[in-house]
């Protein structure tokens, strides 16, 4: 067995000895997630676009700082373990960098898949009225959410890519979904034919109207559900949808749970952030979408030939390359030749 394919049988961070990573990696994004609703973000307020910026930031520099760690962590460790090192021709160094590369092209993935995602909040958000002020706090618990369904299929996903028929699966429908993406027109959102909402709103009782920045009141000593809470369940829902693309695309960046569900988690953190400094300018990159398309088609074929056609292993660095160009590339043209819009879908962000 060559030392490629011999890597690719064994994990790096096995659940077992990492169990304690997992536990301490999810209890810090608790924590800085609490920071951030009860201390920055504890009085509702319309986020700007400065604000909006810095937190970008902030949330960006924190995944490059984790994954500066984890390198360091993996130079270090790697040599320690006797079942790495008796891997003919196995380098730590080399090892340590694929894993550095390998986080920072599925946070970029992730990161790109959500751009694509905001016209769908910005819609949801326009269909139920929800203005400015309140929208961070349904982002914020929906991104809870996310984070335990992200997790539920990572989990899922680490124990089906052991057979290769699955990958092969996997990969043929990324291709599939890619090809429907570049051939089929803008999805139109219709919260009010969801099955699940269509469901709640028959066994719940929704108040006609917002209530502040709560999901419950009580009205007559009735306990009934904002449209607050409704909007929220329907961003879950969706989010579920964008899941069932994105966790089978960073598994064709690696094979690691570890760096997909640290990669993912880091991904989906800055999407609040990220949505109020672009949902406004959303429309301008038209073109995305067929730039996703063509990463999605891209990492598809990694999953059905490319890896094989490499020994196992389709070069990372090479991978990284072609979804950082192909989004550049995409955000560039959209700039270059911008889409006219009627002029009624010129304030898509509004209040």
């Amino acid at each position: 067995m060559s030392s490629t394919a011999a890597l690719q049988s064994i994990r790096l961070f096995p659940f077992e000895n990492y169990w304690w990573f997992y536990l301490g990696f999810t209890l810090l994004v608790i924590g800085l997630l609490a920071l951030d609703l009860g201390v920055f973000h504890r009085k509702a307020h319309a986020v700007g676009m400065k604000e909006a910026g810095i937190w970008v930031c902030i949330w960006v520099s924190l995944a490059m700082l984790f994954n500066f760690g984890l390198y360091h962590y993996s130079m270090w460790r790697f040599p320690l373990v006797e079942e790495l090192m008796a891997i003919p021709g196995f380098d730590p160094a080399a090892a340590a960098k694929r894993v550095a590369l390998e986080f920072l092209t599925g946070y970029i993935l992730e990161e790109s898949l959500s751009v694509d995602n905001m016209f769908v909040f910005v819609v949801v958000f326009r269909y139920f009225a929800i203005p400015r002020e309140f929208q961070h706090r349904v982002l914020f618990f929906g991104i809870l959410g996310a984070l335990v369904f992200r997790g539920a299929f990572i989990a899922i996903g680490s124990v089906l890519i052991q057979f290769q028929w699955v990958m092969i699966l996997f990969g043929v429908f990324l291709i599939i979904t890619g090809f429907k993406m570049m051939f089929t027109g803008d999805e139109e959102v219709h919260p009010e034919k969801n099955f699940v909402i269509r469901l709640f709103r028959r066994y719940v009782p929704v108040t006609p109207r917002l209530e502040g920045q709560r999901f419950f009141v009580v009205e007559n000593g009735k306990r009934m559900a904002t449209p607050l809470l409704v909007c929220l369940l329907f961003l879950e829902m969706t989010d579920i949808l964008f899941a069932v693309d994105s966790v089978p695309a960073i598994f064709a960046v690696t094979r690691e749970p570890l760096i997909v569900y640290t990669s993912n988690v880091f991904a989906i953190l800055g999407l609040r952030s990220l949505f109020f400094l672009l949902a406004g300018a959303v429309h301008l990159f038209h073109l995305l979408k067929y730039g996703l398309s063509i990463v999605l088609i891209f990492v598809g074929l990694k999953m059905v030939w490319l890896n094989q056609l490499y020994g196992g292993h389709f070069p990372i660095t090479l991978s990284l390359g072609i979804i950082l160009g192909v989004i550049a590339a995409s955000i560039v043209l959209s700039l270059i030749f911008p889409k006219k819009l009627p002029v009624e879908e010129n304030d898509l962000g509004g209040d």
